[in-house]
């Protein structure tokens, strides 16, 4: 056998998600309504392109030498998550990272040892699964309340086992757009101190938080880092930047973390990056986290998009999850077949992403990145495919 046990279920744990990439070739023509993946389809933030040209420039000989985390940067995160979250973060608190998904790779390496079980929400982000196979990490999945997609807490708390070492969350949450209250970490806090207790070994939380500053409605935003000590954050610019491909993020302790494991996560931090491979962003990205901590999409188009989306399909006769947050849209499929409908969808040449990559083969989700034009010429296809729905 050639791959490892664990390369062979990372890759049969994200082959849906592969394969979808496989059969989406069509929505690369230039008449495509391409509503599938979070990507841009309108030129860069000038404020994203302007922050990268004024650290082009060399400063110094070592401008573009090998980078840890820069003072810099994490002077300027720890700055706005302490307005942001109310907490007091310090710099030390903060490692620089490839993105989201360099963050939490860095949080597994911080936490787990092979064979530990990880509580992921469902439906959840498709890649959590194979990120933990490739470690040789256990994946629990605990539904969401099927009602709302709320976080059940009680389902995430009969998910936990003696082999549990981590729980995953993400608010606001990838497909379905609920962003969750501090009521509800609480009471996962209260949860996770409980099983942590009986089992005689800490539970660690993980706050998956790229969406963190894209919210509608004046909604608020609550990190369990602020209820519950054992909780490390990840965070990616890519998304309110609207630029996943230029990869940038963190890892964040929180604050209310006792003393000595705060400073043994901080100590390893910039070791064991070394060690995953050199899990730090380039030095040009880092160079702009202070000037790009103010910039964002534009959320009130978001908000015209959404709006347009969902009161239109709404109207349609879609059973649909209105976002509270993210750019995304989480809707039933008609005849609760997914992959039927996207299909038939496709055939038309309007691409949406079926349910079945979050283990929810009746719904699909709608990437809101699309600009209006797209949204306006979609429609009219989408909604006379409601028949069912």
């Amino acid at each position: 056998m050639v791959l490892s046990t664990r390369a062979t279920e990372a890759r049969d744990s994200v082959a849906m998600v592969t394969s979808f990439f496989a059969s989406i070739q069509g929505a690369d023509d230039p008449d495509a309504l391409d509503f599938t993946f979070g990507n841009p389809h309108e030129m860069p933030l000038y404020g994203l392109t302007e922050a990268m040209r004024t650290q082009l420039e060399p400063r110094s000989v070592d401008w573009f030498a090998y980078k840890t985390s820069e003072a810099a940067a994490q002077e300027a995160v720890a700055s706005g998550l302490r307005r942001e979250l109310g907490l007091d973060f310090e710099p030390a608190d903060i490692a620089m990272t490839q993105g989201a998904f360099g963050a939490i790779s860095l949080a597994l390496a911080l936490l787990t040892d092979a064979g530990d079980e990880v509580v992921i929400p469902v439906p959840g982000w498709f890649c959590y699964a194979p990120m933990l196979h490739a470690r040789n990490l256990v994946p629990v999945g605990a539904p969401l309340a099927p009602a709302d997609f709320s976080l059940d807490v009680d389902e995430i708390a009969r998910a936990i086992t003696p082999r549990t070492r981590l729980v995953i969350v993400n608010s606001p949450a990838n497909p379905t757009g609920r962003v969750y209250p501090k009521e509800t970490w609480d009471a996962l806090a209260e949860a996770l101190d409980e099983a942590s207790r009986r089992h005689g070994r800490r539970i660690w939380l993980l706050s998956d938080e790229p969406y963190r500053r894209i919210r509608f409605d004046g909604i608020g935003f609550a990190s369990p880092a602020g209820s519950y000590p054992w909780t490390l954050i990840d965070y990616s610019y890519g998304k309110v930047l609207l630029a996943p491909g230029q990869r940038l993020g963190y890892l964040a302790i929180s604050p209310l973390l006792e003393p000595a494991e705060r400073s043994a996560l901080r100590e390893a931090c910039m070791p064991l990056q070394l060690a995953i491979g050199w899990g730090f962003p380039d030095a040009l990205m880092q160079y702009s986290v202070p000037a790009l901590e103010s910039v964002s999409i534009d959320l009130a188009e978001l908000t015209r998009k959404r709006d347009r989306m969902f009161g239109a399909l709404h109207a349609a006769g879609y059973t649909l999850t209105k976002p509270e947050g993210t750019f995304y849209l989480w809707g039933r499929a008609p005849g609760g077949d997914a992959v039927a409908f996207c299909g038939a969808l496709a055939e038309q040449g309007v691409f949406l992403m079926p349910g079945t990559l979050f283990d929810q083969p009746a719904h699909f989700r709608i990437s809101l990145t699309a600009t209006m034009d797209t949204i306006d010429r979609a429609l009219p296809v989408i909604e006379e495919a409601a028949d069912g729905a």
